[in-house]
């Protein structure tokens, strides 16, 4: 058998309809090259997993990872890159909007010299562009760009390109460094590698998607931020924990207000309270499955209603845990409230995030996985 020289690694998420033309396009422009094609589907309801694996069936050079459970375009990323044996890997999305037909000046470029780690499609080099984006989009994209330079360890035109190609050893050496965070694979290497890598930028001309819907959305531009965050100052507050207390202080504000309704509207103060905790619990709940647990958020009426139940019980002991915290310190500094307070609300804040990141998103997502 010829050994595999190249690996194509495409993320994809209902991308059925794009999947046989996007190999029928490797196929014209990786003549000459031993590849592989390694689809990672994050469980798309469309049956994207199926479409490839009927084509797998006559293709061997076809792949398929499907993800059950987990969710995010880095990590689909990382797992398709550490699931081949090949030297260099690429990374191109599923939906045709990057060329294919640059891969093989990519791969010529890594052949050629050994000094470079990282070749990578640009939009905004001599001889690329951005197809038909709207001056919106453009505008967005150029913001982006500007923040992404703040954690870069490198100065390059299209810091949040999703399509490249890096040496399989060079990518293996960095994986365990990589947040996994957000949408921007390419940043995350960048910035995660311990020392600057050598990368070289080819143009190419962002295509416009034929069949299919985009996959941005706001959730995506916050999960940029999250990831921008993360690599600034993750080491000294973890994201998730920030995110975590966020939603949170969101929540106490519709504790109030849904308290001040219940008792305008005539009802006792411990039944306003036990209402406006529960909606507080219950929207805490449901922004967090939605954006601090996106990766592994919980999906249908059981596993939404298990994890609701958990995550209550589990906010429950933190709220005691806060009282009893601020009461002690209340009692020791003879009155003065504002620290206690703040000691108590700091402990249940993280007795909340740890217990709910184990039971609720880990007990849970891990019974819906399997």
């Amino acid at each position: 058998m010829t050994p595999i020289d190249l690996a194509i690694v495409v993320p994809v998420f209902n991308e059925r309809g794009n999947v046989p033309l996007l190999v029928a396009a490797l196929d014209a422009a990786l003549q000459g090259i031993a590849w592989e094609a390694i689809f990672v589907d994050d469980d798309s309801p469309d049956g994207t997993a199926d479409v490839v694996r009927d084509i797998a069936r006559h293709d061997p050079r076809i792949r398929v990872l499907q993800r059950i459970g987990r969710r995010g375009l880095s990590t689909a990323c990382i797992e398709g890159m550490c699931a081949t044996a090949a030297p260099l890997v690429a990374v191109i999305d599923g939906d045709l909007q990057h060329d294919e037909a640059l891969l093989p000046r990519m791969a010529a470029a890594l052949t050629a010299d050994p000094a470079i780690d990282l070749v990578i499609g640009s939009r905004f080099v001599a001889g690329g562009g951005t197809g038909a984006w709207d001056a919106d989009r453009v505008a967005k994209s150029a913001l982006a760009t500007r923040l992404s330079r703040r954690v870069l360890k490198a100065d390059l035109s299209d810091p949040m390109s999703g399509f490249f190609m890096i040496r399989g050893a060079v990518m293996r050496g960095i994986v365990p460094r990589l947040s996994g965070i957000g949408f921007k694979i390419l940043l995350d290497i960048l910035t995660a590698a311990p020392q600057p890598l050598a990368f070289v930028e080819l143009p190419y001309v962002f295509r416009t998607r034929a069949v299919g819907e985009s996959k941005l959305d706001h959730v995506v531009a916050l999960e940029y931020l999250i990831a921008l965050y993360d690599r600034m100052f993750g080491r000294v507050v973890p994201v998730r924990f920030v995110m975590f207390s966020a939603i949170g202080a969101a929540g106490a504000i519709v504790h109030l207000a849904a308290l001040a309704l219940c008792l305008e509207l005539g009802a006792g103060f411990i039944a306003a309270t036990i209402v406006a905790t529960v909606m507080a619990m219950t929207f805490n709940f449901f922004l967090n499955n939605l954006l601090t647990y996106r990766d592994r958020r919980l999906r249908g009426a059981r596993a939404l209603a298990n994890g609701w139940v958990s995550f209550c019980a589990v906010c429950s002991v933190g709220a005691v845990a806060n009282v009893g915290v601020a009461a002690f310190l209340y009692d020791v500094r003879g009155g003065a409230w504002a620290l206690p307070a703040l000691a108590g609300i700091a402990v249940g804040a993280v007795w909340n995030f740890a217990l709910s990141s184990r039971f609720t998103w880990g007990r849970y997502g891990r019974k819906r996985a399997a």
